[in-house]
């Protein structure tokens, strides 16, 4: 197990700062790192050599030797000259909020396509910071692969890197789409998609879990969940099928979190279409969390940079058996539950089929030419009453969304 010392900058800017400091202290131990101390600076600005001034670096190098670690975490995305400097320093590995995020996407990414998505935003991400495989940046000799004479390995190692950007690009491409033709054949057919987003460790895969099982649906598989900071990344969909045969998609998908890597969200921005697509989002809420109103908006900020708008929103407000006093929810259309005890599961369950199958009563004039929606509404639909006349078939009867959209020109 690596020992870490935590660093942060306190702009005065952020009022979630000590927040983050907390999360980062938790994503190094979701990273099997010990976190031994942490050491705060405020400051207007970060220097321009060393991010910390160079008091800071001295106490720094002092509580590495203290506890013997052998990596330093800062809280905020380094630059190259930062990492180069400060490592010169320190004489130890120094990292940063983004590679640690990374190394979890990488240890937990199982699917292809996950991999895929980790792996570019790693590679795009060490792009501008590689610094050649060698100290001495030695010339290279001529030959197949290094672009003639005199290349030097630094080039040479960023090359390898854009081909193989490239390439995984090119794979990623192929793979979004076969899961855009997937989604194409979903949205054409009747059945609905529910998406499940939130903060990481809100307990998305959890009440996937609770849903499954408060749907009697014991032929689905359980989906994994634990108690730790992105503990499931691909995107994962199982159909819930309802007592009254009322069915669904219920998707789970990569929660979020404060200082997402911007490589990160534009390499899961196939995995979020999962999101945008969807005919409703559950909003899933770590109610236990004292700033939980601020992980709302880190969520609705995200869901708005990926162009989520238009999709009716349940939020559901999770994990209430670990609080003794629940706190009085003013939201329109949310629900309390404990996805742990199943608690007011069925009723979650009852506000997706109120929101997803709304009934409309409605009168249409269907043409004689066009009398096979006739038969299609009264084999899917309660139909009311169905006259014969002049001009056509008049038809009155209760339909759901989806007829009701697909036949409103036939509305009399």
């Amino acid at each position: 197990m690596e020992k870490a010392i935590l660093v942060g900058i306190d702009l005065g800017n952020d009022e979630f700062f000590l927040e983050t400091m907390e999360e980062l202290h938790n994503l190094a131990s979701a990273c099997n790192v010990e976190v031994c101390d942490k050491l705060i600076q405020k400051r207007e600005a970060p220097t321009a050599n060393l991010y910390i001034g160079e008091g800071k670096v001295t106490e720094l190098k002092d509580l590495i030797n203290l506890h013997d670690a052998n990596v330093v975490i800062f809280n905020d995305e380094l630059s190259p000259g930062h990492i180069r400097n400060l490592e010169q320093k320190l004489e130890t590995k120094v990292i940063d909020r983004t590679v640690l995020i990374l190394d979890i996407f990488a240890k937990r990414a199982k699917t292809k396509e996950a991999m895929l998505q980790v792996e570019l935003a790693q590679s795009t991400y060490m792009l501008p910071r590689v610094v050649g495989m060698y100290r001495s940046l030695s010339r290279q000799k001529s030959g197949t692969g290094s672009k003639g004479p005199g290349e030097q390995q630094l080039e040479l190692d960023k090359r390898v890197l854009r081909e193989k950007i490239t390439r995984l690009k090119r794979e990623l491409k192929e793979l979004v789409k076969v899961r855009r033709t997937q989604r194409e054949k979903r949205k054409s057919s009747i059945i609905k998609t529910v998406a499940l987003a939130g903060y990481t460790n809100s307990g998305k895969s959890t009440l996937m879990n609770a849903i499954i099982r408060a749907a009697d649906n014991k032929d689905k598989d359980c989906t994994f969940s634990k108690d730790m900071l992105f503990a499931t990344l691909e995107t994962k969909t199982r159909k819930i099928v309802l007592s009254n045969n009322n069915d669904f998609l219920l998707t789970d998908t990569v929660g979020f979190i404060r200082k997402l890597p911007h490589d990160l969200i534009e390499a899961f921005k196939s995995t979020l279409e999962e999101i945008n697509e969807s005919s409703l989002i559950l909003h899933v809420i770590d109610l236990a969390n004292p700033n939980f109103e601020h992980q709302i908006q880190t969520v609705e900020t995200v869901l708005a940079e990926i162009g989520v708008k238009d999709i009716p929103i349940i939020y559901v407000f999770n994990k209430i058996d670990l609080l003794k006093d629940i706190p009085v929810i003013t939201r329109n259309n949310s629900v309390l539950v404990s996805a742990e005890t199943d608690q007011n599961i069925k009723k979650l369950l009852e506000m997706i089929e109120k929101e997803l199958y709304k009934n409309y009563k409605v009168k249409l004039l269907v043409p004689f030419s066009d009398s096979a929606i006739y038969s299609e509404l009264k084999n899917n639909c309660k139909l009311l009453e169905a006259v014969y006349l002049e001009d056509g078939i008049h038809i009155e009867a209760e339909v759901k969304d989806y007829y009701y959209n697909k036949y409103r020109k036939y509305l009399n």
